[in-house]
Parts: structure tokens; C-alpha cells; sequence
């Protein structure tokens, strides 16, 4: 990339607003929101166990979360919160084969830490998925 360039240039993105590339900071801020909604479903589901022995409850919601989410709408709670969504990097919504490979590559976590020059994660560039906003 030169210095004229912008993440998703490449892809045929616009540099802001609706349709452009989820800055880090936002995609962090969804992600926060979304382990929040799972930590609180978990605790009513395992109660004070939950600190104890119900990681796995609290990791299993969020996963169930992002499937459905992703699946249904395109979002996650956190990422329509904040007008993010999901979608196929060939346009339009994104398979159900294609959220299921970017989940299970987001919960490895090193894919979703290796970034490329447009700042999508490993796991969207294998699922061909973007982050997008939608406004």
C-alpha cells in the first residue's frame, strides 16, 4: 500500500462511511459488547460457578451468538450496536459455510490477530467475508 492508499481500497471499498472497512477500534469495542451479553447469559445459566469451571459456558454463548448473528442478520448485538456488519468479500450477505469458517477461525484467535494490508483478519480473508459499516 502507499500512502494515498486506504483499508479496502483494493477491495472497492469507499475510505468512510456506509460500506467502508470496520476500523480496529470499533471491531475491538463489538467484540466487547458481544463477551459482555455471553458472561451475562452465562451467569444465569451457571450462576457463580461461572468464575470457577463455566469458562466454557461463557465461550460456547458467544460462539452460539456469532452463528445465529452472523447467520441471520450479518451482526452480532455488539457489531449492530455500533452499525457493523458481516458480509461476503464478493458483495452481499455471507454464506452459512462462511460464517461458520470465520467463527471457528475467530475462536483460534491467531487468525483474527494476523492482519492483512486492507486490516481484515485471517479469518475473513479464508471465510472471503469483510467487516463492514453501515454508517
Amino acid at each position: 500500500m502507499t500512502s494515498s492508499d486506504y483499508s479496502g481500497q483494493r477491495l472497492g471499498l469507499p475510505r468512510s462511511g456506509p460500506g467502508s472497512l470496520a476500523t480496529v477500534g470499533r471491531r475491538l469495542a463489538a467484540l466487547m459488547i458481544d463477551w459482555a451479553v455471553a458472561y451475562g447469559l452465562a451467569y444465569l445459566l451457571v450462576g457463580d460457578r461461572l468464575l470457577k469451571t463455566g469458562q466454557f459456558a461463557a465461550l460456547s454463548l458467544l460462539a452460539v451468538m456469532y452463528l445465529i448473528g452472523l447467520g441471520i442478520s450479518g451482526s452480532t448485538l455488539g457489531m449492530a450496536a455500533l452499525g457493523l456488519r458481516v458480509g461476503s468479500d464478493r458483495g452481499g450477505k455471507a454464506s452459512p459455510y462462511a460464517v461458520a469458517m470465520r467463527t471457528i477461525l475467530l475462536f483460534l484467535v491467531i487468525p483474527a490477530v494476523v492482519w492483512d494490508a486492507d486490516g481484515r483478519g485471517l479469518h475473513d480473508r479464508v471465510a472471503r467475508t469483510m467487516l463492514v459499516s453501515t454508517r
